[in-house]
This record gives C-alpha cells, structure tokens and sequence, in this order.
C-alpha cells in the first residue's frame, strides 16, 4: 500500500510513466505533436538552423505539452531547449529572445513561446546529471542534432532526483513575492501566476514521487496523486493545476500559492528530501 489506501503495484510499469526496467520513460515524441501545432514547430526548426551557427548551436529540442501531445491551441505555449557547444553568453541570450518573440507574433495557436538555452558540457556534468541531465533525457524530444540521452544513465524516481530537480523552491518562493509585488499589468500577474502554479504543482507531485514510483508531468494527474498523500493540502494543490493550465490575475489566488501552499511545501520538501545545493 502507498499509505492512502492505493496499491502502487496495480498500475502497470507504462502507466506510471516507467520502462519496463523501472527507469523513468522519455515522455514526448516528434508524432505525438498535435496538427494544430506542426506549423510552430516548423517554423521553430527552421529558425533555429538560420541561427545556428551565430549560436553555436549542438541541438535543439521541444519539451512541454507539445511534443507530450496534450496541447491546446491557444492555451499551451511552446517550449524549447537549445543546447549549444560553450556556455550561453548574453548575446546568445538576446537572440533567443527575438526568436520566441518572432514564432510567438507569428502562431497564435501558441499562447507564447519559451527558450531556454544551455551547453552541452553542463549537460553532461555530474553536478547537473539529475538535474539538467535528466531533463534532456526524459523531458525533451530531440528536434535537430545529436542526442544526449543516449550518453546519460537510465533514472528512477528516488529522493535524489526529487531533490536534484525541486530541491530550491525556499530559495524561489522570496523572487515570486519580488515580482509579484513589482507586477505593473494582469498580463504580468497572469503569467506569473501560470509559472508559479505550475512549479508548485510540479514540487507537490516530486515530494511524493519516491513513494508512488512513478513519473508523470501531467499537471492534473500530478495534483491527483499528491492529494494522495497529503488530502489536507489537496484542494491548494488542484487549484494550483487549474491555474497552471488557465491562469488569471487574481492577486489572492498568486499569495495563496507563494505565501501559504509554496512555504509549507517547501519545508516538507526540505524536510523529505533534503534542499538542492545552489548552482553558480
């Protein structure tokens, strides 16, 4: 029994997100990317090889609901790593920026577009192997150039990964108050609002990931299976997944997430897990 009352055994390897050695499965795929989105992705790939060499780029990959194949047009945004051969400099920074910027006024059925830059030696390090390791790994669908995966180990879903990829939200949560406070527009409040909720909802589901063994970046399933463990906190926490999905500017909803749930998941976390060490 899981604690709750569940049977962790009665769900099937597959149907905890699972290899059938146990090790987490890779969750997207370039055919699972819903038609209303294959023209972003398109123009996606093809921006990034007219850039590619001003950035030095290794490989480029999509992460998130689109290749996960749950996207909604005009809901889900568009998220991409791009790996490049040294370290991001500033310049390379700025013209990731005026790449999403250029594929977001382009497809609306995009409701914005999102890229994350890093380098392959980071990748590969040990200080990053459950962490920006894992992310690769199991997170991303390879777009363009050689996968990394196929030179990183096999994961499971221990307390080490739960640390080495939620470990900081104490460190977090005072930056959301920063912001949140500094918010001139609901524009501003609601995205905020959308990438806090959906990193509490992600934390509330790896605090108890150890225990129900699995893998899942379902926001909606997650909450599921933390209200498992924690039904005092289950309503907080599907309210989190509601707003990760279709956020909105309501400065009450944003304080209960930095101020009430974040605080008390933080201190379970560090309590459960251990706190991430802090990266350069």
């Amino acid at each position: 029994m899981d604690g709750t009352g569940v049977t962790a055994g009665t769900e099937t390897p597959a149907g905890r997100g699972l290899n059938p050695d146990g090790t987490i499965a890779r969750e997207g795929a370039l055919d699972r990317v819903p038609g209303a989105f294959t023209g972003v992705v398109a123009a996606a790939r093809a921006i990034i090889v007219r850039e590619s060499g001003a950035l030095g780029l290794h490989s480029a990959h999509l992460y998130g609901s689109v290749p996960r194949g749950t996207a909604v047009p005009g809901v889900s945004d568009l998220d991409l790593l791009l790996i490049l051969h040294r370290p991001p400099a500033r310049g390379d920074r700025e013209r990731a920026d005026a790449m999403a910027d250029a594929l977001d006024r382009a497809h609306p059925e995009a409701d914005g577009v999102g890229i994350l830059l890093a380098d392959a030696g980071s990748v590969l390090s040990e200080a990053e192997r459950h962490d920006l390791g894992f992310f690769v790994a199991c997170l991303c669908t390879p777009l363009l150039g050689e996968d990394l995966a196929a030179r990183l180990p096999g994961y499971r879903p221990t307390s080490l990964l739960a640390r080495e990829t939620n470990g900081d939200l104490a460190r977090v949560l005072p930056r959301w108050r920063e912001r949140a406070a500094a918010a001139a527009t609901g524009e501003e409040l609601r995205r905020l609002t959308r990438t806090v909720a959906r990193r509490i909802v992600r934390t509330g589901f790896t605090l108890v990931m150890p225990r129900w063994q699995g893998w899942t970046s379902d926001l909606e399933r997650s909450a599921e299976i933390f209200a498992r463990y924690h039904p005092g906190r289950a309503g907080q926490m599907r309210t989190a997944a509601r707003l990760a999905r279709s956020p909105v500017a309501d400065p009450a909803l944003l304080r209960m997430l930095t101020e009430d749930l974040g605080p008390w998941l933080a201190a379970e976390y560090t309590a459960a897990h251990g706190e991430k060490a802090p990266r350069p």
